[in-house]
């Protein structure tokens, strides 16, 4: 008897809890976005150790690279609050030969994003100082999706590609990628080599 009563016990619990658990339809959430606020443009110039001179963002820091290949004058613009990074690699034209490697490599470097790129839209522009800027704009998942370069063509050469290090992904870090690209566009445009 006390066995039989125990079943029946543990039979309407079992009801209950199965009752009370049919209520609600659960509704997964979705996915959250970041929310980005994004500040006013305000520049501040370079210092004047490096053999070129623009105007960067007041919101970012300039850091010395420090990878394993990095040369003298190869620095990064990060933007903290976004953890973006635009990556900047001078290198000193010595003739022709290394003016078509540095052109080379620049262009090999981004077509190595094809495998996950969706769309390369390259452009050429002239900066108001007559310079002339050939850039980038990569679509999808890309690692680097805003690249660029130029050059005199006889003494300076400048390559730039912007990375954000982090696992979000491109459509929700648009307004990021578009504030920065602004960023990166004044900093084209304000560019000049020093002698």
């Amino acid at each position: 008897m006390r066995h039989q009563n125990l079943r029946i016990d543990i039979l309407l619990f079992l009801i209950v809890l199965l009752v009370s658990a049919c209520g609600r339809d659960y509704l997964p959430k979705p996915k959250g976005y970041n929310r980005f606020d994004m500040p006013a443009h305000e520049y501040v110039s370079l210092p004047d150790s490096l053999p070129y001179d623009f105007e960067y963002s007041k919101h970012a820091k300039l850091l010395r690279d420090t990878s394993w290949i990095s040369d003298k004058y190869w620095v990064e613009i990060y933007y903290p609050k976004y953890r973006a990074n635009v990556h900047l690699t001078y290198k000193t034209v010595k003739n022709q030969d290394s003016l078509k490697e540095y052109l080379d490599d620049a262009y090999f470097l981004t077509a190595k994003h094809q495998i996950k790129a969706y769309a390369i839209d390259e452009s050429i522009t002239k900066t108001p100082s007559g310079k002339t800027v050939i850039y980038a704009e990569l679509e999808g998942e890309v690692p680097s999706q805003f690249q660029f370069f130029t050059t005199d063509s006889s003494k300076h050469f400048l390559r730039g590609a912007l990375y954000f290090d982090t696992k979000v992904q491109n459509d929700s870090l648009r307004p990021a990628i578009e504030f920065v690209k602004i960023d990166v566009v004044h900093m084209m445009n304000t560019l000049e080599w020093r002698e």
